[in-house]
């Protein structure tokens, strides 16, 4: 990485890694295998070649596909312009330049996937705030070079926010960090198996094997022990993802590390955080546990290095409870959730609610909206007032029938709801009136 000397200074165009195709090529690879043994099967039996063609489609998809890479890679510089904005300009037969404002930096990730990590390389995932392609994805840079690029925008970006060049000590010190929480794995493997989706997977496994194994024979039970193991691999999944998971804080937020096979290296921004839950399982109550969930501006879904879907969205997978507020009070300074008094839904909802009734309440300080729920699974949510996209209130004829009405404080994308349920109608619609205030004057005071 060109040392950065000030934040507006424009560098000159820069290439990723050059064994960034064949990494492609290899991260590849368990899909390539399983497409050739199919193809090996079906057609190399007809022709009695099943290992050779398997073989052989094998290595030609990864030629092609590393061939594809290297013609990408010779097509792809990135660079930061006279106005200190990153620069990405790539393709092969559309040439695209993008212009990414990092005064709207969101977050900066780096991502090392196994087959990546052996050769020391790291993906840069990038984020801004905006519509359509908000994210950029540079695949693959030495670590070293991830770090001090992360480190660069961070800084290029503070520097836009304070409308000023960022002095020496600034960039020297926005790459600090110091460790405030660690996940134990042996905790992170037992939450997992005390979810409650977790025995319910497995209680239905067995009853199939149980099934199967009276009805076809033993015969049958590889066959189901193969289906039957999904809940497993999906639980050694999460364990794998979470696994040494670290939280440290950092000038530019907080700092999440995690991952065994691939390792992930998320900032939580400060004023990012659009609205937070803790949620805790039913097997969880007795040990104090909980999970806290975000959603964030720009980053409720992303994508990983296979192009699925990932929701990131996990502050801490699990924490003794006096453990997460405090972390949560990294990113709520100020707020103390215990301190805000919750107000109980009226009797008559237990007739729409018979088990949870008892649990739902509502809420707020200065600071916050928050709302509780939950009868097996307990959740407790909260959102800043500024941070408030809209309200509503909803009733269905049942809800209608008992004079009761929610009340929605919509956020962004996530897996956090907030919502009183079944408040009185009337008190339902003051509350949502009041929280549109809220909401308004908390925008001012933070513009």
């Amino acid at each position: 990485m060109t040392d950065l000397t000030a934040a507006g200074s424009r560098t000159l165009p820069q290439r990723t890694h050059p064994i960034s195709p064949i990494a492609r090529a290899l991260t590849a690879l368990p899909g390539i295998a399983v497409g050739a043994i199919a193809l090996g099967a079906s057609i190399g039996s007809k022709i009695g070649a099943v290992v050779p063609l398997a073989i052989a489609a094998v290595v030609g998809l990864l030629v092609l596909i590393a061939a594809t890479g290297y013609l990408s890679w010779t097509r792809l510089t990135y660079w930061f312009d006279d106005d200190g904005d990153l620069r990405i300009d790539s393709g092969v037969v559309t040439r695209q330049e993008r212009r990414l404002q990092l005064s709207r930096l969101q977050t900066v990730d780096i991502v090392r996937p196994f087959v990546v990590r052996l050769f020391g390389l790291s993906e840069v995932r990038i984020e801004v705030a905006g519509d359509g392609e908000s994210r950029a994805i540079l695949q693959y840079l030495t670590e070293a070079d991830a770090d001090a690029l992360r480190t660069d925008l961070l800084t290029r970006a503070a520097a836009h926010h304070a409308d000023t060049t960022a002095p020496r000590e600034a960039i020297d010190s926005i790459g600090e960090e110091h460790l405030i929480a660690t996940v134990p794995n042996g905790r992170l493997a037992i939450s997992l198996l005390l979810r409650g989706a977790t025995v319910g997977l497995v209680l239905l496994t067995v009853l199939v094997i149980a099934v199967t194994v009276l009805q076809a024979g033993p015969a049958a039970l590889i066959v189901v022990l193969i289906t039957g193991g999904f809940p497993l691999l999906s639980l050694v999944g999460e364990y794998v993802k979470y696994h040494d998971f670290t939280i440290a804080e950092s000038r530019d937020g907080l700092r999440l590390r995690h991952g065994l096979t691939q390792t992930q290296s998320q900032t939580v921004p400060p004023g990012r955080v659009q609205a937070i839950e803790l949620m805790s399982p039913l097997l969880w109550h007795r040990r104090n546990w909980v999970r806290v969930n975000l959603n964030i501006a720009g980053v409720g879904v992303t994508t990983d290095s296979n192009g699925q879907s990932v929701v990131e969205s996990v502050l801490v997978p699990v924490a003794p409870r006096d453990e997460a507020l405090r972390i949560v009070a990294r990113v709520l300074p100020g707020v103390d959730l215990d301190a805000i008094e919750l107000t109980g839904v009226p009797e008559t909802a237990r007739w729409r609610a018979p088990f949870q009734w008892r649990r739902l309440a509502a809420g707020n300080d200065d600071h916050v909206f928050i709302t509780r729920r939950g009868w097996l699974t307990h959740r407790l949510a909260v959102i800043p007032h500024a941070r408030t996209q809209s309200v509503r209130v909803q009733q269905g004829p049942w809800e209608k029938r008992l004079g009761l009405a929610s009340m929605h404080v919509d956020s962004t994308r996530g897996p956090v709801t907030i919502a009183a349920y079944l408040r009185p109608a009337a008190q339902a619609r003051e509350m949502a009136e009041q929280q549109a205030v809220r909401a308004e004057i908390a925008r001012r005071s933070d513009g």
